[in-house]
């Protein structure tokens, strides 16, 4: 599988990625205005391509990116076709949601959901078009119990002509039932075969409550993505818990890189996401592989840690930026 490349990775930042959530659109869920006034389309499409590149030179090898993140595809293909050399990244996008704001952060909705199979094979059509063979991870955007992605036949079948031809097929999940959705995705099987090899989640300081289900995932084979390890913003500098600062503070290091660093620490996190819109936070999320964290400062985190429908309530008021 594709992912066994990241297994053979050996730099230090091998188990962070960058998302591309929040550059390849104008607008994105987040509690700053991190791209600043310039968000034209080449604005955006330059600066994807600099983050691309610092990752790059500083060790991360997974990139994720998403039909629903703008022209985050195509920026990402843009710069694939310019880095030849490039040839040990991991690519992974998503399909499920479809873009609808026009390159506007004002619009009423920003991306409509539509797990079915008509909107699969439109949207597969769009990456290929775009990320062609570079494409390793293609993943079912924002799973939840209730999603007919969980039982419809048509689809299953599809995502396994896709697997059999080579790609690895995945899921993301998103709400308070994000539990739920993974173990009910663990049970999906074609012809006796667990269909999906790779779960992408929420979890952070704040939102733990997927944990014991990425556990079963891990210890079914699949490999495990975290998102929103920062909370959309909750838990950088500005905007941090005292408890956080704190213990940042005892690292020498920022709120980000604690923040990520006790998601890595999780014996399932294969992949932990940095959705930096910016070369310097970026740098600051890398250092999460350098940071160390006791038992106390673990515990004194710990007590950070959100109910789900509190957390998603919270999450769903965040403005779009």
């Amino acid at each position: 599988m594709p992912f066994a490349r990241l297994a053979t990775a050996t730099t230090p930042t091998c188990h962070l990625g960058l998302g591309l959530a929040a550059v390849g659109r104008p607008g994105y869920i987040n509690l700053d205005r991190d791209l600043g006034a310039a968000r034209s389309v080449e604005a955006l499409r330059e600066r994807t391509h600099d983050l691309l590149d610092a990752a790059y030179a500083q060790g991360v090898r997974y990139f994720d990116a998403a039909r629903s993140y703008g022209r985050s595809e195509e920026f990402l293909a843009d710069w694939l076709r310019d880095r030849p050399d490039a040839d040990d990244v991991v690519v992974g996008s998503k399909w499920g949601y479809t873009y609808t704001a026009d390159w506007s952060t004002e619009a009423e909705k920003h991306e409509v959901k539509d797990h079915g199979v008509a909107t699969y094979d439109r949207q597969r059509a769009e990456t290929d078009a775009l990320l062609g063979d570079r494409l390793d991870l293609y993943q079912i955007h924002s799973l939840t119990p209730d999603s007919p992605a969980l039982t419809d036949k048509d689809l299953h079948a599809r995502l396994a002509e896709a697997a059999a031809q080579g790609s690895t097929i995945g899921f993301s999940t998103s709400g308070p039932a994000q539990a739920d959705a993974i173990r009910a995705a663990l049970a999906v099987t074609v012809d006796g075969e667990p269909l999906f090899r790779t779960v992408q989640s929420t979890y952070n300081a704040l939102e733990t409550s997927a944990g014991p289900a990425l556990t079963e995932a891990h210890e079914a084979g699949l490999t495990v993505i975290v998102k929103e390890g920062m909370a959309n913003g909750r838990l950088a500098d500005r905007h941090a818990p005292d408890v956080l600062k704190a213990v940042a503070e005892e690292t020498a290091l920022g709120c980000d890189a604690v923040a990520l660093a006790l998601v890595l620490r999780q014996p399932w996190a294969g992949v932990v996401l940095s959705g930096a819109a910016t070369v310097n936070q970026l740098g600051s999320n890398l250092h999460a592989a350098a940071v160390d964290l006791d038992g106390d400062q673990v515990a004194r985190l710990g007590t950070l840690v959100e109910t789900p429908d509190a957390y998603w309530e919270r999450r769903g008021q965040l403005p779009w930026h």
